[in-house]
């Protein structure tokens, strides 16, 4: 019996991941996004046909082919321009500033993760034209809208503002020379850490919601990847900020767990 249970113990470490290999994840969309992002330029810029393999894996996607994106050449280079360099980023934050502790995700949701970032480009270019001909620079700028300029606009403040708080989480654990001082949970404060908990989980929404204004907001698998985004970020969050009550007996009381002035 006592085997049994050791046994058992060995078999639930195994099916653990560190939580610092989420860098894993952005690695494998920063290559798997950028190849379909460069072969995308190469079809739409270029006039190159996309690989048979890259035809077959967008028609297996494509349910509903009368529903496509108005200047979906544009919305879609934008998009999955931005998606990649958001991949680019967290890559970087995880490799280079992020101080993770000991926590563990379960293996599955390990895959789960790996499988999500495989389909989200796939789901950028779920309403793009398979047929893509030579579009010329001054063609693409024509196409440009105002939900243009305001997705790439809320995209920079967002993704700045979730740096500035992956900084300042980072932060709590270092000294002033960098070096990791600790691994304890400290209350983190300034920023939008003012308003809520978890603002860079807010900040993450709100990257996905930039990208559906790229879209003029009619890209429906895209909007059924942001409630994705909700409902996990917002549970994420609601969990840290019960932890941070439960831990700090003077944490702000104004402060709301996900989104401000909200919830």
């Amino acid at each position: 019996m006592p085997e049994l249970v050791v046994l058992l113990h060995a078999l639930r470490l195994r099916l653990h991941i560190y939580i610092m290999w989420f860098w894993h994840f952005y690695f494998l969309s920063v290559i798997w996004n950028g190849a379909l992002l460069g072969l995308l330029v190469r079809s739409s810029l270029l006039g190159v046909q996309l690989p048979q393999w890259m035809q077959l894996l967008l028609n297996f996607f494509h349910k509903d082919t009368n529903q496509k994106i108005s200047d979906g050449e544009l919305s879609t280079l934008m998009a999955l321009s931005l998606l990649w360099l958001h991949s680019l980023r967290r890559l970087l934050e995880c490799l280079y500033v992020s101080v993770f502790s000991g926590g563990v995700i379960h293996l599955a949701q390990y895959c789960l993760g790996i499988g999500y970032y495989l389909l989200l480009g796939i789901t950028v270019l779920d309403h793009a034209e398979l047929d893509y001909k030579k579009v010329n620079i001054p063609d693409l700028v024509l196409q440009l809208h105002w939900y243009h300029i305001f997705g790439c606009l809320l995209y920079i403040w967002s993704s700045l503002h979730q740096n500035r708080c992956h900084m300042i989480l980072a932060g709590l654990r270092k000294d002033k020379s960098g070096k990791v001082v600790t691994m304890q949970h400290v209350m983190p404060s300034g920023d939008w850490f003012e308003s809520v908990s978890c603002p860079h989980y807010f900040a993450e929404l709100l990257i996905y919601i930039s990208i559906a204004f790229l879209f003029g907001l009619t890209h429906l698998t895209w909007w059924l990847q942001v409630l994705f985004v909700l409902f996990n970020q917002s549970l994420a969050a609601i969990l840290c900020h019960e932890f941070y009550h439960q831990k700090f007996d003077s944490y702000p009381t104004n402060r709301k767990a996900f989104i401000p002035f909200v919830f």
